[in-house]
């Protein structure tokens, strides 16, 4: 049986962290999948223009391919290049509930994702979006600091 950990990137110092960490769990599984997810923050509840209506999904178009290319290649490429059986993949939406949703749909079994500090009080904990992956996700998850 292959175990598949997701690894929520977020282009920052802590989720190389949670690539490392993952990487080293990894090592020690006899099968092991890597999926490294890169999620862009979208509501679809935001208020567009009709200006902003037309241009919407070239705009989501060119982040899927910024975040494609800057963040969530290079890190498959690494894993890949350090023996790893590895995928990506970038969204909109959510972002806990966009990770958990992927981590479900490709069978996966683990969530590592970094710590991250934003301004409030909460957020200084864990940051938002970790908060409430930790608290709603359908599968264990682990936050590397």
């Amino acid at each position: 049986m292959t175990v598949k950990i997701v690894i929520g990137l977020d282009g920052t110092d802590t989720g190389e962290r949670a690539l490392a960490f993952a990487k080293d769990l990894a090592s020690k599984i006899d099968k092991c999948e890597l999926i490294a997810v890169y999620v862009i923050e979208w509501s679809p509840f935001t208020f567009q223009t009709a200006e902003e209506n037309e241009k919407r999904h070239q705009r989501r178009e060119e982040e899927v391919a910024m975040a494609t290319s800057r963040i969530v290649d290079p890190a498959v490429t690494a894993l890949s290049d350090a023996g790893f059986v590895a995928t990506g993949l970038v969204r909109h939406g959510d972002v806990a509930e966009t990770l958990n949703r992927l981590t479900v749909e490709h069978g996966g079994s683990q969530i590592i994702v970094g710590r991250a500090s934003s301004d409030g009080f909460a957020k200084r904990i864990f940051g938002s979006s970790t908060q409430n992956l930790v608290m709603h996700a359908d599968v264990p998850v682990t936050v590397v600091g």
